[in-house]
């Protein structure tokens, strides 16, 4: 039988349809059950975190796109929750400005990778140069197409040098979304996260939804596969990424690395 993560994986190569996708959908997997498979998840996370750090010879990089509202910060703050900070690095990613705009686009990006023993986090990432600059014209098609080549090159690199990266896709439903917003509205202590320009996006949601396509058609490789995640539901959002997460770090087999000294020759006084 299939593992939640295998179920959730976009093949390498293959085609799809993200407007296809039931939102909502959480493969049979009940609230109760998840939330007592989340607290198991995170415990294993602060265990293999420890190891990571410990052995200090690779890293891994988890990469969170979604629309407006999918849940990105939430998945931070619910799946991370056990980490150690000093282990973790979360880097958002918002309009280029100052030094940034004076350097090609995955410069700043190179600069937030994690190092090695470390855990990066990018909310939005290198992406949003195949997604909000393709579907605002910020670029012609004649720059932006080549990045999805770019992008794979960058990834496999940082992957070849002991970087491994796990790329999560959060995806709502228009209507989730606008439920959503409406929230925000409505409790003062979230008003901050709402803007006009929020609402103006809706406008450009098919547009998204084909660069979102693409960018899995073209971009889901062997070394940084895509996961795309059912988020209406945020229960089985935060399991559905801890699960892959965890099980991606177990598989690592992360080792303690052995004393430089011969431990049984101390003594304590």
């Amino acid at each position: 039988m299939a593992t939640l993560a295998e179920k959730l994986i976009v093949a390498p190569g293959s085609k799809f349809k993200l407007g296809k996708l039931d939102a909502d959908r959480t493969f049979g997997v009940q609230k109760a059950a998840a939330a007592r498979k989340l607290e198991r998840n995170i415990e294993r996370l602060s265990e293999l975190q420890y190891r990571l750090y410990a052995e200090a010879r690779r890293a891994v990089l988890v990469v969170l796109q979604g629309i407006d509202a999918a849940g990105k910060d939430g998945t931070i703050r619910h799946v991370m929750t056990g980490l150690n900070p000093q282990g973790v690095r979360v880097t958002s990613f918002k309009v280029p400005e100052g030094e940034e705009r004076r350097h090609d686009y995955l410069w700043r990006i190179h600069r937030a990778c994690p190092e090695w023993g470390s855990i990066g986090i990018f909310n939005r990432s290198h992406y949003e140069d195949v997604l909000v600059v393709r579907v605002h014209n910020l670029a012609p098609k004649s720059v932006w197409s080549k990045r999805y080549r770019q992008i794979n090159e960058f990834e496999r690199s940082l992957s070849e040098c002991g970087v491994t990266i796990l790329k999560f896709l959060l995806y709502i439903s228009k209507e989730e979304q606008a439920k959503r917003f409406e929230e925000r509205l409505d409790d003062p202590s979230k008003n901050w996260k709402f803007s006009a320009a929020d609402s103006r996006e809706r406008d450009y949601w098919d547009a998204y939804l084909d660069a979102y396509d693409e960018m899995l058609e073209k971009c889901s490789t062997q070394y940084a596969p895509w996961y795309v995640i059912p988020a209406n539901r945020k229960w089985f959002r935060n399991l559905a990424v801890s699960d892959v997460i965890a099980g991606v770090l177990e598989r690592m087999k992360l080792e303690f690395p052995k004393p430089a000294t011969d431990l049984s020759a101390v003594k304590i006084t």
